[in-house]
């Protein structure tokens, strides 16, 4: 299975899009309210709808940028959001991104990723952050499938991807998820090692 640009078109055209709840994701928003510095420069990679950078942008947050392969769901935010800037819609692959963040925020692309590229993630997450910067958000703490996505994982496996990149500031089971993912997902914040 090629995970492309027109496979994840397809899923968005067609609304095979289980992973999206509708709205901000209640743990990120938690984390969002108490954020202060509204400069910091955002990346939400495997955006998708991206419910939480609507949410930042329309909070005051400028600096917050989606990155997606799907072009339909980029331009599923501007359709919602038409003041949202237009060069802060990046309709690349993560791993040809050549910019760098204050703050990643993780919500359902790390899973959606073949498992293969999972080392490969955490070092470009790595790359593309400023010294000191943050990689937050939630993954899945369940298996889940092997032959599509979203694919599963454990907190015994992050704990090993990460370490030595970052310092695990908290990783535990989510205790606000939505009622869709109560007892499967975890919160993490993680900040990058110098």
């Amino acid at each position: 299975m090629h995970l492309n640009e027109k496979y994840w078109d397809n899923r968005y055209r067609t609304n095979d899009i289980g992973w999206d709840l509708g709205e901000v994701s209640p743990p990120l928003k938690a984390y969002f309210d108490q954020l202060t510095n509204k400069n910091q420069k955002i990346l939400i990679p495997g955006g998708g709808n991206s419910y939480e950078a609507e949410y930042l942008f329309t909070n005051g947050f400028k600096n917050v940028y989606v990155l997606d392969l799907s072009e339909i769901a980029l331009h599923n935010i501007k359709q919602r959001v038409p003041d949202f800037p237009d060069d802060q819609l990046l309709h690349i692959n993560f791993f040809d991104l050549e910019m760098q963040f204050d703050l990643i925020i993780e919500q359902t692309f790390f899973c959606a990723l073949n498992p293969n590229l999972r080392q490969s993630y955490v070092f470009k997450a790595y790359n593309s952050l400023h010294e000191n910067g943050k990689l937050v958000g939630l993954l899945f703490n369940v298996p889940l499938n092997e032959d599509k996505p979203p694919f599963g994982g454990s907190k015994n496996e992050y704990k090993r991807r990460f370490n030595g990149k970052f310092s695990i500031l908290t990783m535990e089971e989510s205790y606000n998820s939505h009622e869709a993912r109560q007892g499967r997902e975890l919160f993490f914040r993680l900040q990058k090692n110098s």
